[in-house]
């Protein structure tokens, strides 16, 4: 199965959403079901319910597409899905595909200027993405998130590759503003970019280790896909077997049940399992 860089929040972001675009009650709506799938500890119910709400979703956007924040949300949800309930590589990228298109029109209906830039050099996307402040980042994260899962899942395409500068850019940038957003999980993304490349062609692995580290320290050690993507990303980058079961087993033993990372954990646990099974194979 497709391992997207995002086991971590699902907040749709529906709670900024103005008032005129929705009333009180569809908010509460969503709030609560956003709020029961982050702390459900139950995959297969999760799994049998997110078809529904990504229904649920594509209707809210058709009937209000002038709200940034339910398109964005309906990208991460949409991402989410596809890639922990998805095998087949077609449906996941048709599925990522949409995730992408309505998290790019919430970003653009929200951050015109940013928009316009998105595929300009990186010079001129980083100066506009400096006018961006911290009360901007519940909008823009789920974005990059979103954009990180797609170009993960296309990174056989050159051009989608040459977009990460960008994702890393707005990583950076939201550490910089708010470093304990979303229990940390900023540094795990930059984690991950710092180590797509072996020490021998020019790598940064030492970096890596340093933004996993932070990431666990910020959720204090709760948010356990942090020390997954440690032992993933990392540990097997320099084969370092040791750092690699260990993390996995301290993944392993921990309690999940950590409010709104409980889903998280779950997975994060669930992958933990299986890199374990393979490290001596591996290693």
């Amino acid at each position: 199965m497709f391992r997207p860089l995002i086991i971590l929040a699902l907040c749709l972001g529906l709670t900024a959403c103005p008032g005129s675009a929705m009333n009180a009650a569809t908010k509460r709506l969503a709030e609560g079901l956003s709020s029961g799938l982050l702390s459900h500890h139950d995959l297969e119910i999760v799994q049998n319910a997110l078809p529904a709400y990504l229904v649920t979703i594509d209707g809210l956007i058709a009937s209000s597409p002038e709200v940034p924040e339910l398109a964005v949300g309906g990208g991460r949800l949409y991402s989410f899905y596809a890639g922990f309930f998805v095998d087949n590589t077609d449906r996941q990228k048709q599925l990522m595909d949409r995730a992408y298109d309505y998290a790019r029109r919430g970003l653009c209906l929200e951050f015109d200027d940013l928009c316009e830039v998105l595929d300009e050099p990186i010079e001129i996307f980083r100066e506009e993405l400096l006018d961006l402040d911290e009360d901007d980042i519940p909008l823009l994260y789920p974005f990059a998130t979103t954009w990180a899962t797609w170009l993960q899942l296309n990174s056989e395409d050159w051009n989608a590759i040459a977009e990460v500068p960008k994702l890393e850019a707005i990583m950076e940038h939201i550490a910089n503003l708010d470093p304990s957003y979303d229990h940390g999980s900023t540094f795990i993304y930059l984690g991950v970019l710092a180590s797509q490349i072996p020490p021998a062609m020019g790598g940064k692995p030492e970096t890596a280790r340093a933004h996993f580290e932070r990431a666990i320290d910020l959720s204090e050690g709760k948010n356990l896909i942090a020390k997954v993507m440690f032992a993933k990303q990392y540990a097997r980058l320099i084969f370092d077997q040791s750092l690699h079961d260990k993390l996995l087993k301290e993944v392993i033993e921990a309690e999940p049940k950590q409010g709104d990372l409980t889903l998280s954990n779950v997975l994060a646990q669930q992958e933990a399992r299986e890199l374990l099974a393979e490290s001596a194979d591996f290693f």
